[in-house]
């Protein structure tokens, strides 16, 4: 998923070096979409240019003296892109949250343990929708278009929201329990 990504903002943004593809992907929060390190990216971007499927444009000398490197995609990399956006654009999977693999054993696992888990999920699911709503507040969507990211955006706030009444709920239902 990270050579679609990189592919896809290089397109958007042809000449762009690799911290600001990197510092792109942070600011519109691309690690709910696919995990990834600044290690993983870099490994990704000298990847994607042994490939091929993109390449420097020129070579620019930085006032720190370090070689920064501008790139754009190629014919090939245009070519990976439309397949790899087939590729996951055609996939559903399910939601795999680890929460739940723990959750199988909720029952062998000391109660007020527990609820500490299931908070930690709450806090953790607060705070998503609190850089969503940030995101979203900061953005619009102008007249007759359709601004695909910010769609996504709203679709995951609203999954969040239902996560996050589920995990208060079920909060309350261990509480009961444990009275």
């Amino acid at each position: 998923m990270i050579p679609l990504l990189i592919l896809g903002l290089l397109i958007q943004n042809p000449g762009a070096h690799g911290y600001e593809l990197l510092a792109l992907m942070e600011k519109r929060h691309y690690k709910y979409i696919v995990n990834f390190t600044k290690g993983s990216f870099y490994y990704n971007l000298q990847q994607l240019e042994e490939k091929g499927w993109i390449e420097q444009i020129q070579q620019n000398p930085s006032t720190s003296g370090r070689e920064i490197r501008n790139y754009k995609v190629t014919g090939t990399g245009m070519a990976e892109f439309e397949k790899l956006m087939v590729i996951y654009g055609t996939k559903s999977e399910y939601v795999n949250l680890q929460f739940y693999g723990a959750l199988l054993f909720a029952d062998e696992y000391d109660k007020n343990k527990l609820l500490e888990l299931i908070q930690s999920q709450i806090d953790q699911t607060k705070t998503r929708i609190a850089l969503l709503d940030e995101y979203l507040f900061t953005t619009q969507e102008l007249p007759g278009t359709i601004d695909y990211y910010r769609r996504m955006n709203e679709n995951s706030r609203s999954h969040h929201l239902v996560n996050l009444e589920w995990f208060e709920q079920l909060r309350a239902e261990v509480e009961g329990h444990t009275a």
